[in-house]
């Protein structure tokens, strides 16, 4: 496990999400509040680094989930992160909000395969399957945006579904999906983007802040 004090930021969902990885542990604010991000984040981040008793000269690095997701709230947490990492020359690591779905399945104890789906709006999804059977994010597709219908997943009976988007389009996916077995939280939380951040710190695949950009797959919608 990474010894630094990271600090991650999730605002791509309706779900505004903040944690603290520190040597005495992890510090975390979660609350799902459309459109209510940019009023409470910082207050979020200010409230973990107070739990910790420590600053933000304390940090090490910061990441955030990078998308996709709301265009508005990507860019809350891609802004905020390269500001506070900009200020001290810290490094930035961004992490996909579906692989952070999925990280969130495995620390619930899901030990297999995952299909995370959001809600892209127009009537389209973001997507991304993964493997979670030794308890890590195993990669097995891209981020996508598609439509609903056009979602196949490959055969086998251990994938679990997590996501806005399946309630959203619930009778718009292939008739064998609407059955998959469902993760009973839908969003995303700073917690998951923290693990899988400090993995990738120290792996040395850090940036430069001014590198950290959002993915958006689309333009803006809101």
């Amino acid at each position: 496990m990474s010894g630094l004090t990271l600090l991650a930021l999730e605002t791509a969902t309706d779900a505004c999400s903040v944690a603290l990885r520190h040597a005495g542990g992890v510090a975390t604010r979660h609350e799902v509040a459309p459109r209510r991000h940019t009023e409470l984040v910082l207050d979020m981040l200010d409230a973990v680094l107070a739990e910790a008793a420590l600053g933000r000269a304390d940090l090490d690095a910061v990441a955030f989930g990078r998308g996709p997701g709301s265009f508005t709230g990507v860019r809350v947490a891609a802004a905020l992160a390269q500001g506070i990492a900009l200020g001290r020359d810290l490094p930035v690591c961004g992490i996909s909000t579906l692989a952070a779905l999925a990280a969130g399945v495995a620390r619930g104890g899901h030990r297999g395969r995952v299909v995370a789906v959001l809600d892209a709006r127009r009537t389209e999804i973001y997507a991304a399957t993964f493997d979670c059977a030794d308890g890590t994010v195993k990669r097995l597709g891209e981020d996508v945006l598609i439509a609903p219908e056009a979602l196949l997943l490959p055969p086998g009976g251990d994938w679990l579904a997590v996501g806005t988007g399946w309630d959203v389009y619930a009778e718009r996916f292939a008739p064998e999906l609407r059955t998959l077995p469902r993760a009973a939280d839908a969003y995303p939380h700073a917690v998951d983007v923290a693990t899988l951040a400090a993995r990738e710190l120290d792996a040395g695949n850090g940036q430069d802040a001014g590198a950290a950009l959002p993915a958006y797959l689309r333009g803006a919608l809101d």
